[in-house]
């Protein structure tokens, strides 16, 4: 009787971890909705604030864009 409960509530948690594993979302905390999709193998997102998962919370400069629109290279941007 208790390796039936054991396997009853070994399937209940694996129920529980795929429904709420599937509702995290899409893309990821960086992308914004539509931005983190399956072809993005390197899970890298657009540049621009538009693209971020969560909103600035400031005013972006032009440094904020060349360096955004420069991520990952290792060198900084030319306006810096």
């Amino acid at each position: 009787m208790s390796l039936i409960r054991l396997a009853a509530l070994g399937a209940l948690g694996y129920a529980g971890y795929r429904y709420f594993s599937g509702s995290r979302g899409d893309g990821g905390v960086a992308f914004a909705s539509g931005q983190g999709d399956d072809e993005n193998f390197a899970r890298i997102r657009d540049a621009g604030p538009e693209a971020m998962g969560d909103p600035p919370r400031r005013a972006w400069t032009a440094a904020d864009e060349a360096s955004d629109e420069s991520f990952p290279a290792s060198d900084p941007p030319a306006t810096y």
